[in-house]
């Protein structure tokens, strides 16, 4: 018969760790409400004047920290996954902006609620905890347990980040990543404007004032400058429709996705072309178009994927899909290329993810070694904006 792993002892380290943290709770809580309470309401107090807000700003960081503290003393005593907080987030430069920073989160405000909790509470797990060591052996193990799991849930509750403020903060990742990529690309624009279209006209207007003065000189001469100089006007037309195609192509606005994704797939140059397949019929058989926003981010996304394919995939084929599911735009561009393309900080594709995700859409990529390459973008049918 083989023998049976020995099982953990209920007078064990684990339950003499959370007998030292509920015991230690009531000192700890003592000092935290004596500090909360002090700066607190000194600053509170003080608020009209110059030195109340700082004075209230620093209470809320000393808070803070002992929610950190606390939050180690949890995972130490009780063996658990308790999320850490990231670092508070100081938008403006000085003294106001961290005094600012400080005012207005949330876990600094949930850490002064927790300190003045943990008095009562410490009292509370304290006393029970002594009565238990003294007169309670048979239940110590169980009770500690459930004493174990009330501070669990308290720290859980008011000192680690939520679902909600994690979205928040994502999201307001998301949005400095979108006005990074907006400023770079209105630098681009002004770049082409100023080295291409802007250079060329100011070339032209030279030119046409040097063929006006030939003209009565020089008639023939004249007629040449200005056959040149209409030679000139016509690529300066051409770079500025390049241009503009570049901030929100005319098909587009004009005839929608199915024909915007047929252009840029023409463009392409995969030996054996793109095939272009675009379904965006609803529930009810009928056909509307996304929201504008969505539709310009899927056509640059599906422009972008399409010139990463013809530069680095080496492959013969692609095709794009794009459908609706539901209140969601499914798109999906595949090559038959070497693969191994992957999302790595400061690449095309890592700006395409955070693209992407800046309006709740989600970014795949399947990129085996040998390929295929898969990439999935799932967009929202209307964004917050449209749907108000």
């Amino acid at each position: 018969m083989k023998d049976q792993p020995a099982r953990p002892s209920l007078y064990g380290a684990r339950m003499w760790r959370q007998v030292q943290h509920l015991l230690l709770n009531l000192p700890i809580g003592i000092a935290g409400f004596v500090f909360a309470a002090v700066l607190l309401s000194t600053g509170l107090g003080l608020a009209v004047t110059v030195v109340g807000l700082p004075l209230l700003a620093l209470g809320l960081a000393g808070c803070r920290s002992l929610g950190a503290l606390a939050r180690r003393r949890a995972r130490a005593a009780f063996d658990s996954d308790v999320a850490e907080a990231d670092q508070i987030a100081v938008s403006r430069p000085g003294l106001a902006g961290w005094v600012i920073a400080h005012l207005t989160d949330g876990l600094s405000w949930r850490s002064a609620l927790y300190c003045v909790l943990l008095l009562p509470w410490g009292v509370i797990s304290f006393t029970l905890t002594l009565v238990l060591l003294i007169v309670g052996w048979p239940v110590l193990p169980w009770a500690m347990r459930f004493l174990a799991s009330v501070d669990r849930m308290l720290v859980g509750s008011l000192l680690c980040p939520n679902a909600l403020s994690e979205r928040v903060r994502e999201l307001e990742e998301d949005r400095g990543a979108v006005v990074d990529t907006a400023a770079a690309d209105l630098r681009r624009i002004e770049r082409d404007l100023h080295d291409g279209a802007q250079a060329r006209l100011v070339a032209l207007a030279m030119d046409l004032g040097l063929a006006k003065e030939k003209l009565t000189e020089d008639p023939a001469e004249g007629a040449r400058m200005v056959d040149a100089a209409h030679g000139e006007v016509k690529l300066a037309l051409q770079e500025l429709r390049d241009l503009a195609r570049g901030i929100h192509p005319a098909v587009l606005t004009d005839r929608g996705l199915d024909a915007a994704l047929s252009a840029v797939a023409a463009r392409c140059t995969v030996p054996g072309g793109v095939t272009v397949r675009v379904d965006l019929a609803d529930g009810d058989g009928g056909t509307e178009r996304p929201d504008s926003a969505v539709e310009g981010i899927a056509y640059f996304t599906v422009s972008e994927l399409l010139t990463n394919v013809s530069k680095h995939s080496g492959a013969r084929t692609a095709t794009v899909d794009a459908w609706r599911a539901a209140d969601r735009l499914m798109l999906q561009v595949e090559d038959d290329g070497r693969g191994g393309a992957a999302q790595y900080p400061g690449s095309g594709l890592a700006g395409l993810t955070e693209r992407i995700s800046a309006v709740d859409g989600v970014f795949v990529v399947e990129s085996p070694d040998g390929g295929p390459t898969r990439v999935t973008i799932e967009l929202p049918w209307r964004t917050r904006a449209a749907r108000r």
